[in-house]
């Protein structure tokens, strides 16, 4: 008796061609998505907990920033001159200068 070939061997078991059948194909497909997946999760897992990490740091109440000297300046010149325009009242001029002065 003598050996088969591939060919003929495969033949026999219904396998024209060397490609792969139906099934392996899906099979593999769904071994390529899902080891895909897995690294994706595995991805994104680290980054919020590096995220986490940070986050305490970053959530830390701000001290609020001083106001510049030439702000505050420029600020109470345009506040006079709404006051010297008459589109604002001694009252209201005052409330709005004691909230700009420290």
């Amino acid at each position: 008796m003598r050996n088969k070939s591939p060919l003929e061997f495969a033949m026999a078991f219904g396998r024209r061609n060397r490609r792969p059948s139906l099934l392996g194909t899906a099979a593999r497909t769904a071994v390529i998505a899902g080891t895909a997946t897995a690294a994706s999760n595995a991805v994104n897992a680290k980054a919020a907990n590096q995220q986490a990490a940070v986050a305490p740091a970053v959530a830390a109440p701000l001290a609020a920033p001083a106001v510049p000297e030439d702000d505050l300046l420029t600020r109470l010149e345009r506040l006079a001159a709404l006051h010297a325009s008459g589109a604002l009242s001694d009252s209201e001029f005052a409330a709005v200068k004691a909230t700009l002065i420290p």
